[in-house]
């Protein structure tokens, strides 16, 4: 009698030599519709049933979908021709409120797609704690959903809004306080002096750049919440890049900004070294004047592009970037340069550089 694991090595040889045009697994039906469930119930599962349909013997080398929420289980073991095999797939609901629809790729030994499996449904969401909804602990009793408003950008005469909401846990009226710590003078705050027991409401942040007075580059403010007139270190903060109007036609005659480079790496560096140079090319490639409007940095490097300058349609500007090795730390050295040009497409680019400060 031939030993099983014989049996099994010779299956094996057979997929890899047979054509992989012979393969073919098929699944009826392929697609499961677990309907409505719960949150709360947990994980659901559905076993499909698979046919070789093919004139050889398969495996089934993987089973690959694209979200960590649906797991397969299957077997590699050698599927005759006519034989069935089990794929069970499962689906984990947890914070995944509202419908889905979840495509699982099967591939063969030959590294082919033979099947694909669909599992869909619809979630009902469990009922989230005040904790959850507002994970932010500001100190007595009030929470909040986030300590963060970042806009993307500020456009002169338009106004733009945002809101962070608040919920006092406590059984007393507590008294709200935004002292400010950085002020661009561009932010508006809409907030109740005084949150009654249970209330939930929102903070409200609203920038305005008066059309007349543009501004570029970045805009912060910084706003320290006082609970009762003390503080537990918590910080709010919005941020946004001021940039030009936007045109109603932003691809006619426009400016268009061309970096040659978005990361600059001047590798391992003396720390009583020279200065040294790195440089990248602005080119303007579009139909009116580029001019660059802001330029900031985090302190560690210098550059020679600067606010005001200014490049004709298909001209170039050769920009250099300069690093001190005896102004920095040892070790790794990262910055973030911000650029803000009149390009009405992509106004504002970042720049990395690196660098390591060696002895």
């Amino acid at each position: 009698m031939i030993p099983k694991r014989v049996i099994f090595l010779i299956l094996l040889t057979l997929c890899t030599l047979t054509a992989s045009a012979q393969e073919h697994l098929s699944f009826r039906p392929d697609t499961w519709d677990f309907g409505t469930i719960r949150e709360t119930d947990g994980r659901v599962s559905h076993t499909f049933t698979g046919v070789n349909r093919g004139d050889s013997p398969l495996v089934i080398l993987d089973v690959v979908t694209t979200c960590g929420c649906t797991v397969p289980d299957f077997s590699k073991k050698p599927i005759l021709p006519g034989e069935k095999t089990q794929i069970t797939v499962t689906y984990d609901p947890a914070n995944r409120p509202g419908s889905f629809t979840k495509e699982l790729w099967v591939y063969s030994s030959e590294k082919r797609k033979i099947a694909t499996l669909t599992v869909q449904g619809s979630v009902i969401p469990r009922q989230k704690t005040v904790e959850e909804l507002y994970p932010v602990d500001a100190g007595g009793g009030l929470r909040l959903t986030s300590t963060l408003n970042a806009f993307s950008y500020i456009y002169p005469g338009r106004q733009v809004q945002a809101a962070i909401g608040y919920a006092n846990t406590s059984k007393r009226p507590v008294r709200l306080e935004l002292r400010p710590e950085t002020t661009s003078g561009a932010l508006r705050t809409d907030y109740p002096k005084q949150i009654a027991p249970g209330e939930r409401g929102e903070i409200n942040f609203t920038y305005l750049i008066p059309a007349d007075k543009p501004r570029y580059g970045t805009v912060r403010d910084a706003l320290e919440v006082l609970i009762d007139g003390r503080s537990n270190g918590t910080t709010l903060v919005t941020h946004g890049i001021g940039v030009d109007p936007q045109p109603a036609d932003a691809t006619q005659n426009a400016p268009k900004a061309d970096f040659s480079e978005n990361i600059l790496k001047f590798g391992p560096v003396k720390h009583a070294g020279p200065v040294r140079k790195k440089h990248f090319t602005l080119s303007n490639a579009g139909g009116a004047e580029l001019i660059v409007r802001a330029v900031e940095g985090e302190g560690h490097v210098a550059t020679t592009l600067a606010p005001g300058q200014k490049i004709a349609p298909g001209d170039s500007l050769r920009c250099e970037i300069l690093l001190d090795p005896r102004t920095q730390d040892y070790g790794i050295v990262t910055e973030h340069l911000v650029v803000v040009t009149n390009d009405p497409v992509r106004p504002m680019r970042r720049i990395r550089v690196t660098a390591i400060i060696e002895e």
